[in-house]
C-alpha cells in the first residue's frame, strides 16, 4: 500500500502495520519519517531494534531472516531494519525481501522497516519491491522543490511557534532563507531549530533571520538544468557559483547543459517531422519536472536559437578542456555562465511567445 509522507502521522495514529519500506534521497525526511515509525513502534511496545546494512553483493541475508523470526528474552517486540544504500539488493536479497514481506502479516511480534534511496521505475516494478508494496506501506519522500522551499520554511518555523511578517516583508524573508539553504534540508531544519534559540515564540524580522541563518546552500547539476529550463536567470548564477565553490567539475556542468540543448533539439527536429510533442518527449526519454519545463518551452523555441546553442555548447566543451575560442571566456566556469545564461534567456522569453502548445517555432 503507498501511503503520502503527509498522511503518515495519522496512520500511525491508527495503528501499526508489520511492514514498512521508505524511499527517497533526502536524509532529512527519511530520518523523520523513520523515527516517527519507531516511535509509534516503541510505544506499543516494540522494545528491541537490529540494525542490519547491505553492503556489497555478499551480503548474508540470513541474519536478516533470523532476525525477524527470533525475539530476545527480555522482549516480546522487536523492530527489524534493514538498510539498502545501494537500491540495489541483488539475487539473494530479492527472494529474501519477498519471503520477508510475505511472512510480515503472520509475524506479530516483528516490525520490519526497510530504508532505500530514490528509485527509478524499472526497480520500483521489481518483484521484490511489488512484494513490500503489496504486503506493507511504502512511503516515496520527495525531495521539496526549490518553489516549495519558502513554505516548508513557514510550517517549520510555525512548529515552533514562530513566523515571519505578513506580506510582501515575509515572503523576502522566506526567499533569503530559502536562497541560503537550498538543497540541504538537513542545514535548513538545523537552521530553524537555531532560531528557536536566539529567538523567542512570536514573529522574526528580516534582519533576525539574515543574522542567524547561515549560508549554507547545496547545489547539484540536475537542480541546476531544472533552473536554466526555468528561465531563472538570478538562480542559476547563484547556483553556477555555488558549485564552483564546491569544487563541482566543470565538464560535468557542461555535460549536464549541453545534454539538455541536445534533447530540446533532438525533441525540436522530431515535431518539424510531425511527431507529437508527447511522442516525441517520450522518446528522447524525458520525465517528470523535466517533461513539463521542455512542453512550456519547446512549442515556441526558434530552430534558430537552438542551433546557436548547440554551437555555444560545442564552443564550451573546448574551452573547459583548456582550448581557446574568438569572441568566449579563456576561464571555463565563466564560459559555462555564458552558455548557461544563454539557454536561460531562450527559455525565459518563451512566455512572450502566443504559438499554440503542440507546434513549433520556425
Amino acid at each position: 500500500m503507498q501511503l503520502a509522507a503527509a498522511q503518515l502521522a495519522a496512520h500511525l495514529g491508527k495503528g501499526l502495520r508489520p511492514l514498512y519500506t521508505l524511499h527517497g534521497d533526502e536524509p532529512l525526511l527519511v530520518q523523520e519519517a523513520a523515527d516517527a515509525i519507531r516511535a509509534a513502534a516503541r510505544a506499543q511496545g516494540y522494545t528491541e531494534r537490529t540494525v542490519h546494512t547491505v553492503a556489497g553483493a555478499h551480503f548474508d541475508w540470513s541474519e536478516v531472516l533470523a532476525a525477524g523470526g527470533s525475539l530476545s528474552l527480555f522482549a516480546d517486540r522487536q523492530i527489524v531494519e534493514v538498510r539498502i544504500p545501494s537500491g540495489k539488493p541483488g539475487k539473494d536479497g530479492s527472494a529474501a525481501l519477498q519471503q520477508i514481506a510475505q511472512a510480515a502479516a503472520g509475524n506479530e511480534g516483528t516490525l520490519t522497516l526497510v530504508l532505500l534511496p530514490r528509485l527509478d521505475r524499472m526497480t520500483k516494478s521489481s518483484a521484490w519491491f511489488a512484494a513490500l508494496d503489496g504486503h506493507g506501506v511504502t512511503i516515496q519522500l520527495e525531495p521539496v522543490e526549490r518553489s516549495a522551499l519558502p513554505q516548508w520554511l513557514a510550517q517549520r518555523l510555525a512548529r515552533q511557534q514562530q513566523r515571519v511578517a505578513a506580506g510582501e516583508e515575509g515572503q523576502r524573508t522566506l526567499q533569503f532563507f530559502a536562497d541560503r539553504v537550498e538543497g540541504n534540508l538537513l542545514a535548513a531544519h538545523q537552521e530553524i531549530q537555531k532560531l528557536a534559540l536566539l529567538y523567542p515564540a512570536g514573529e522574526l524580522s528580516f534582519e533576525q533571520v539574515e543574522a542567524a541563518v547561515l549560508n549554507v546552500a547545496r547545489y547539484d547539476v540536475f537542480k541546476l538544468s531544472e533552473a536554466v529550463l526555468a528561465g531563472q536567470a538570478a538562480r542559476v548564477q547563484r547556483m553556477l557559483d555555488g558549485l564552483q565553490a564546491e569544487g563541482e567539475a566543470e565538464v560535468l556542468v557542461h555535460y549536464t547543459l549541453a545534454e539538455d540543448i541536445r534533447a530540446l533539439k533532438r525533441v525540436h527536429d522530431a515535431m518539424a517531422a510531425g511527431r507529437p510533442l508527447p511522442v516525441a518527449l517520450r522518446e528522447q526519454r524525458v520525465w517528470g519536472l523535466k517533461e513539463r519545463l521542455f512542453e512550456r518551452v519547446l512549442p515556441r523555441l526558434s530552430g534558430t536559437a537552438l542551433d546557436n546553442l548547440l554551437h555555444g555548447a560545442h564552443v564550451v566543451d573546448g574551452i573547459v578542456k583548456g582550448l581557446k575560442a574568438p569572441g568566449w571566456p579563456t576561464d571555463g566556469w565563466q564560459a559555462l555562465h555564458r552558455l548557461a545564461l544563454q539557454l536561460c534567456q531562450e527559455c525565459a522569453s518563451q512566455g512572450r511567445g502566443s504559438n499554440p502548445r503542440g507546434t513549433i517555432a520556425a
